[in-house]
């Protein structure tokens, strides 16, 4: 009985191929059309979720000024070196600790120029925001302490001044500053949000503030917790540090803020999932269609054999 109906049924299929090709045609593409909405949405998911950890290993930033926007908004005080100290010493969960400030200027080599951004920080750096070296080396203690004017290179800047050339010991001037090269990072790409991340280059943070900048100041605090776990904790920490240290009064409105990457990535996962649902539906209203389709042919089929 079985295979006499397995029979019966591949004999109506070649009795009516165009007929079974269209209904086959149907579910193909309604099931074609969910898996690839949902595997993009989750390609998406898994992009943003890669670009976000490339940006810093258990990292945190500690920037001057608060999320809050407005017209009443004021500036905050710039971060001094003995906050970073501060952090360094008095938390516990935290591992690398690298002050940073930045300033977009203009590059030049020989008869070559390229616009951009400096930034003035230690090698603590390069630990906490994933970069390693492809060729050269770091700072040493001498530059980082002298500040004498050494500076690191992303590709992209590697590639605009000196295109094939090898760049190291040669000086180039950035700004007003001539600077000599010891080593270029290996690159990271374009991250999800098209942003460059190897358009830039580093200086000792001393010789940035002296050369560059004319102050002291520092203009971001980049913080790497000891693991994953103790984000959380390296957060509350130094918020409590830095409310103390700034002098706010308890339940005064906080005139830094602290980023936690972990929690960026978290949103943005949440976004993309969102995405992904949403075109899940939309492709499962073709697989709906097709189904509808396939019914009407049964039910034609039937009714027309039946008296």
């Amino acid at each position: 009985m079985f295979w006499a109906t397995i029979l019966m049924s591949f004999r109506e299929i070649r009795r009516n191929t165009m007929r079974s090709a269209l209904t086959t045609l149907g579910i193909v593409i309604g099931v074609s059309a969910v898996i690839a909405m949902v595997t993009l949405g989750q390609g998406a998911t898994a992009r943003v979720t890669g670009d976000i950890a490339k940006m810093g290993n258990n990292m945190l930033m500690v920037m001057p000024g608060s999320d809050k926007r407005g017209p009443t908004q004021t500036t905050a005080t710039p971060f001094k070196l003995a906050d970073v100290q501060a952090i360094q010493r008095d938390i516990s969960a935290v591992g690398d600790v690298a002050p940073a400030s930045g300033k977009s200027v203009l590059t030049v080599y020989g008869n070559k120029n390229h616009s951009a951004t400096v930034n003035g920080t230690t090698n603590g750096f390069f630990a906490i925001r994933g970069y390693e070296v492809e060729v050269g080396r770091l700072f040493s203690d001498a530059e980082l302490l002298g500040g004498q004017p050494a500076c690191v290179l992303g590709t992209t800047v590697k590639k605009e001044l000196f295109g094939g050339q090898d760049p190291l010991g040669a000086f180039i001037r950035v700004g007003t500053v001539s600077c000599r090269v010891v080593g270029v990072l290996k690159s990271k790409g374009q991250s999800t949000f098209g942003m460059d991340q190897d358009d830039f280059l580093v200086m000792p943070l001393r010789s940035f503030q002296r050369r560059l900048a004319g102050s002291i100041d520092v203009g971001m605090i980049y913080v790497s917790a000891k693991s994953e776990g103790a984000l959380t904790k390296a957060k509350s920490q130094i918020e409590a540090l830095m409310r103390e240290r700034r002098r706010i009064a308890p339940g005064g409105e906080d005139d830094f803020t602290v980023r936690d990457m972990k929690e960026i990535a978290d949103t943005l996962s949440s976004v993309t999932g969102a995405l992904t649902a949403l075109l899940g539906s939309i492709a499962a209203v073709s697989l709906l269609v097709g189904g509808i389709g396939i019914m009407n042919i049964m039910l034609v089929s039937v009714t027309e054999r039946t008296r």
